[in-house]
């Protein structure tokens, strides 16, 4: 799924979700946006709602989720916004998220995460970010996988970054046990495999009718980055030059995943990365855009869903 003719789309990094998803009619679609309750995930679930799905904010703080439902519901009219509890880092409330989930289910954003982040790690060892960013997400896509089936045509959502660009995925020493431990280099790799998810899914699913992509957002200013200085985000961005140089609205930084989870200009494709509402261009050395090849490698794709299997049996 990841050969084929590039996707070209009429949409710019100017473009909002609401103008991505205009036109376009998702009554009777039911989506799951996690990390609906702030920054991108409102506006990606904003914007569901307003083509007329039924949308669930998958929220770590419910009182959060909440308040954003409620104003969702008043913005589009569309009271069919449910909130439910899920926190990516536990196990036990992927499964109960799962084991809660009746139908079939059309659109999954994985959204929510964390970046760059002091070191922590789970109950079970794991190093937060990778567990967070995409064994949570991992967990969450395959026990939704009959549901995803169900809905004959499923889209899943790998929110990733630009900052896949600062690492593959470690094998050997994912949880930095034997290196010691960057804040930027644990959020990179978590970002690689979440394309890397993406390109996996697509191979293993697309027979049921799943097809997923990846996406780097673009820079927001959201609570995504409450570990991160300001002096700290200044220094980053003078490194990735003026391609990189204006911030983003959430209603832009939103529109790539909406392009993602509903253009009709995307049916058939899976395994690709998508930025600026276009399917990006491999990465080339100098620059902080266009993807890595190490994140679409079919190899290290199937050895990450190998290893996030055995990580999260009992």
């Amino acid at each position: 799924m990841t050969i084929g003719t590039p996707v070209s789309t009429p949409f710019t990094a100017e473009s909002t979700a609401l103008e991505v998803v205009a036109g376009i009619d998702l009554t009777g679609r039911r989506a799951v946006v996690t990390g609906g309750g702030s920054g991108i995930g409102v506006e990606t679930a904003r914007a569901l709602a307003s083509a007329g799905a039924d949308v669930t904010l998958a929220v770590r703080k419910p009182e959060q989720g909440e308040r954003a439902a409620s104003e969702i519901i008043g913005t589009t009219g569309n009271d069919r916004v449910a909130v439910a509890p899920l926190d990516l880092a536990d196990p036990a409330s992927v499964a109960a998220f799962v084991a809660n989930w009746d139908g079939p289910l059309h659109i999954l954003v994985d959204n929510a995460g964390i970046m760059a982040s002091p070191e922590m790690r789970t109950l079970q060892g794991w190093e937060m970010q990778f567990a967070t960013n995409h064994l949570g997400h991992f967990a969450l896509a395959t026990g939704l996988h009959p549901a995803l089936a169900a809905a004959q045509g499923a889209r899943i959502v790998s929110v990733s970054s630009a900052a896949h660009l600062r690492s593959p995925v470690v094998f050997d020493d994912i949880n930095f046990e034997r290196r010691p431990y960057e804040p930027w280099a644990a959020y990179g790799q978590s970002k690689t495999a979440n394309v890397l998810f993406a390109v996996e899914a697509s191979r293993r699913w697309a027979d049921d009718g799943i097809l997923a992509n990846a996406l780097h957002p673009g820079a927001i200013r959201t609570n995504l980055q409450r570990y991160v200085t300001e002096e700290e985000l200044a220094r980053m961005r003078a490194q990735s030059g003026p391609a990189t140089a204006s911030w983003k609205t959430p209603e832009q930084g939103a529109a790539t995943s909406v392009l993602v989870a509903t253009s009709p200009l995307l049916d058939g494709v899976g395994g690709r990365y998508f930025e600026d509402c276009q399917q990006a261009a491999p990465h080339q050395p100098g620059t902080r855009t266009g993807v890595a090849p190490y994140a679409l490698d079919p190899e290290s794709a199937h050895h990450l869903w190998t290893l996030s299997t055995r990580t999260l049996t009992p």
